[in-house]
């Protein structure tokens, strides 16, 4: 029986690795090819479990055109989320030539990784479809939007109870009290159609009045503007609505801190608090809290400093505060 060296044993596993990550690439590619899914969704390799996050933080240098919104839009991240990453950058007059950091790097919210997780701070959605048989797991990713002050979206775990294509959208009698107290009367109902603020696809959750959709409105995903309802651009919900099967598990979850593993590398994100909420952006405790638990089987010395000082940037990118 032959006996395999420890070096030839190495080379063999990242030989191996290789050739996964390179299945993995071309699935995606010929996923983008064929059109399965849009070349603009945000799709990555699940990592295994001790590696948490996804993604590299891209730049880009903007045109004369451009504004944080074209961008955010362009490249499928949400409009405070590009405003978070880019502090000091005219929103809407960005320039030509100017830097624009791409939010496009994410530490994975501490959730269960099947099905729809929705991180309220981050006004982002993680969906993780079930693989099918030597398929490499994926996670895909979108900016949405959320529900406003005084409309917030529950948190909680609920499921996708049934797909609509073509929704018809029967304002509630609080909503259009609210419009008519503006001055706006809105109808009973809204058919399919370019007015229709709820998209072409609808997800219906267990949380009765509360969906997934899409929006007329090309702008809402990555800002809190809704009644509760979580907004997604009209590609991404496209793809959603075809992906996600009736009975997928929906968590909603509030994580404006999180913190995880890379290549030996610990990482925070930081998000604003949701405006209301008790926690604010001078109390760290929740950060606090996210670095104990993403490195309570780990023995580490971390610099506090430099990592509550992380916390407190609110940018929405990753940052390494270990080693």
């Amino acid at each position: 029986m032959s006996i395999i060296s420890p070096g030839k044993r190495r080379f063999m596993i990242r030989l191996r690795g290789a050739i996964k990550a390179a299945v993995t690439l071309l699935f995606v590619i010929l996923q983008l090819v064929i059109g399965a899914v849009p070349a603009r969704a945000t799709i990555f390799a699940l990592p295994p479990a001790g590696v948490d996050v996804v993604g590299h933080v891209q730049h880009v240098v903007a045109r004369y055109e451009d504004t944080l919104a074209d961008l955010a839009k362009r490249y499928d991240v949400g409009f405070r989320e590009i405003l978070a990453a880019n502090p000091g950058v005219d929103p809407w007059l960005p320039g030509a030539g100017t830097r624009i950091v791409i939010p496009s790097q994410f530490v994975l919210p501490d959730a269960p990784r099947r099905g729809i997780v929705l991180n309220l701070p981050e006004m982002r959605l993680y969906y993780y479809p079930p693989p099918k048989p030597g398929q490499t797991p994926l996670v895909i990713t979108y900016p949405v939007g959320i529900g406003r002050e005084g409309w917030s979206t529950p948190l909680g775990l609920t499921k996708v109870v049934s797909k609509v294509a073509g929704p018809t959208w029967y304002p509630p009698a609080s909503i259009r009290r609210e419009h008519a107290e503006d001055g706006d009367v809105l109808p009973v109902s809204v058919p399919p159609g370019p007015d229709n603020p709820l998209g072409k696809y609808a997800l219906q959750l267990g949380i009765p009045g509360y969906l997934i959709h899409g929006t007329n409105k090309p702008y809402g995903p990555g800002m809190r503007v809704s009644h509760g309802c979580i907004r997604l651009y009209a590609q991404d919900i496209e793809y959603l609505f075809r992906g996600v099967p009736v009975g997928t598990p929906v968590r909603v979850v509030d994580q404006p801190y999180k913190a995880g593993w890379k290549n030996g590398t610990l990482f925070l994100e930081s998000h604003l608090p949701l405006a209301g909420d008790k926690l604010t952006a001078t109390n760290l405790t929740p950060a606090v809290r996210a670095i104990l638990a993403a490195t309570s089987t780990k023995a580490v010395t971390l610099n506090w400093s430099k990592a509550t000082d992380a916390a407190a940037q609110n940018r929405g990118v990753p940052v390494a505060i270990y080693p």
